[in-house]
């Protein structure tokens, strides 16, 4: 399926969502974000088929932020920098977080800027060799935005996460592992399989327990641990209410792989 400068596929339960304006190196503009808004519509009309979702860029690039063509003929004192942060790149920022499945984001090239926010919303983060990261604002005289500044410092702590916005220098993607911001790389020319391998993996699971382990590991670093015990405490009802418990139970006490439906 085509939107604009996006395209989406569906292989089995796993939905590709795929950033693709090649000319640019996939950087974003307004038009790439409306596509990504109506992308993302369909995928929550398929939502009881869909059990993980992939987000990666077209072409060498997997997506080098936002897009600054003509941003240079505007005054100085009179650009709203920041306009299109809260119409375009919070709402699906939010929609990426509040999905009902695992998001692997396959990053296959430079993930700059907004682009490497984008990356880092991935619950599973898989890289090519030969992609690098880079917190690209300070070169153009911004700050960085798009939730780098909350992401960042809990994957890697505040000194490297100060560094890479003040220095604005590259982060190959296997510095990028050693740190532990991302979870696999792979060699270029493997990187599709493997994280479809990996997708359809996650989409096979217990796309309810997966659903709210997600959303565990986003509300952790702003609760308490009481706060954090009564979430698990909630979110282990609801899964253990569902089909796909009964399924895991039966299938370890049967000693057989367990086959589960995301119900």
């Amino acid at each position: 399926m085509q939107f604009k400068h996006v395209t989406l596929d569906f292989d089995g339960p796993v939905a590709v969502l795929k950033l693709d304006h090649q000319e640019v190196m996939n950087a974003v503009s307004m038009d790439m974000l409306g596509g990504l808004a109506e992308a993302l519509d369909t995928i929550d009309e398929k939502k009881a088929e869909v059990r993980c979702v992939v987000l990666t860029g077209a072409g060498r690039a997997f997506c080098t932020g936002a897009n600054l063509q003509g941003r240079n003929q505007q005054k100085p004192g009179k650009s709203n920098a920041g306009a299109a942060l809260e119409t375009g790149f919070h709402p699906f920022l939010r929609r990426l977080r509040n999905l009902h499945c695992p998001l692997v984001t396959s990053v296959n090239g430079p993930a700059a800027g907004a682009g490497m926010s984008f990356a880092l919303m991935g619950d599973m983060i898989l890289c090519a060799r030969s992609a690098y990261f880079l917190q690209a604002f300070r070169r153009i005289g911004l700050v960085p935005d798009c939730g780098s500044t909350w992401l960042l410092p809990r994957l890697i702590g505040r000194a490297r996460s100060v560094e890479l916005s003040l220095m604005g220098e590259r982060l190959p993607a296997e510095k990028a592992l050693e740190w532990g911001l991302v979870n696999r790389v792979h060699d270029d020319t493997a990187l599709g399989d493997e994280t479809m391998k990996l997708a359809h993996e996650l989409a096979n699971g217990p796309t309810i327990a997966l659903s709210l382990i997600r959303k565990l590991y986003w509300e952790s670093p702003d609760n308490s641990f009481e706060d954090q015990l009564n979430l698990e405490f909630v979110s282990q009802r609801i899964a253990g209410s569902a089909e796909d418990f009964k399924e895991g139970v039966t299938a370890f006490l049967e000693k057989r792989p367990a086959k589960f439906k995301g119900k």
